[in-house]
């Protein structure tokens, strides 16, 4: 997940334009139709939905934004969409996986391989990368609710297996199976999360140098604005040169 990590920081540093952030809402409310058509309309009973709610909330989406998104699944007016992974390499020898959501699968897939062949990578087969990671809950809090060591020990009483604390926040690593009982515990504690959510976390990082680092960069912003891409997952690590320099 380091590299997904690294990426959005990068995104987060450059601001998002009007267009980037209507795309982002866009995705955060098919998201959260697609939750309340799977499940119940209500985020008590409906983790998933509770999940993108959360992620939407985080993003400053309007409350109307979120019950309109809700309103299409309950009217029947949500589109009919198909959940689907595509796993790849990068520049670099970076492995990734792309979480989609589309209502046209030759059309996103076809987008998806040009992405990856433009940008200097390949598409693989389902499965060709993802054995590389490990699919996990991912809580996620803003610094200031505590600080690292606070939330290293309520972490690991809620049951959480690790804690990655920095400037940007608190991650809290689970098991997939736990998301909900650590996420109900740390809410408990330190209120309402900015994340929580099932993740792909690298099990390795791969150090990639300045040249590719930066291909990969474009290949993943490329993909992220894909209108049916919902999450991209690396396992590089970037040097501080290529930050800094895709960050300004």
């Amino acid at each position: 997940m380091a590299g997904h990590s690294q990426f959005k920081n990068i995104m987060h540093r450059k601001g998002r334009q009007d267009a980037q952030r209507s795309r982002l809402f866009s995705k955060l409310a098919r998201e959260i139709t697609v939750a309340a058509k799977l499940g119940t309309p209500d985020p008590a009973m409906n983790p998933r939905l509770r999940a993108a709610m959360l992620a939407a909330r985080a993003e400053n989406m309007p409350k109307d934004n979120i019950q309109r998104a809700i309103n299409k699944a309950t009217g029947g007016e949500g589109e009919s969409y198909e959940e689907i992974r595509y796993e790849g390499y990068g520049p670099g020898g970076a492995a990734l996986i792309v979480e989609a959501m589309t209502d046209n699968r030759n059309r996103t897939a076809s987008d998806i391989r040009s992405y990856f062949t433009k940008n200097g990578g390949n598409m693989a087969e389902t499965g060709a990368v993802s054995f590389m990671f490990d699919r996990v809950g991912l809580v996620s809090f803003a610094p200031e609710v505590a600080d690292a060591d606070t939330m290293l020990e309520a972490a690991i009483e809620a049951g959480a297996d690790d804690v990655a604390s920095t400037d940007d926040g608190h991650d809290v690593i689970c098991e997939q199976s736990q998301l909900g009982e650590v996420t109900k515990a740390l809410e408990a504690r330190f209120g309402e999360p900015r994340a929580s959510k099932l993740v792909w976390r690298a099990q390795n990082t791969v150090p990639v140098d300045d040249e590719a680092g930066e291909k990969l960069l474009r290949l993943m912003e490329a993909l992220e604005e894909h209108d049916d891409v919902q999450n991209v997952y690396g396992n590089f690590e970037l040097s501080e040169a290529v930050l800094q320099k895709m960050a300004s």
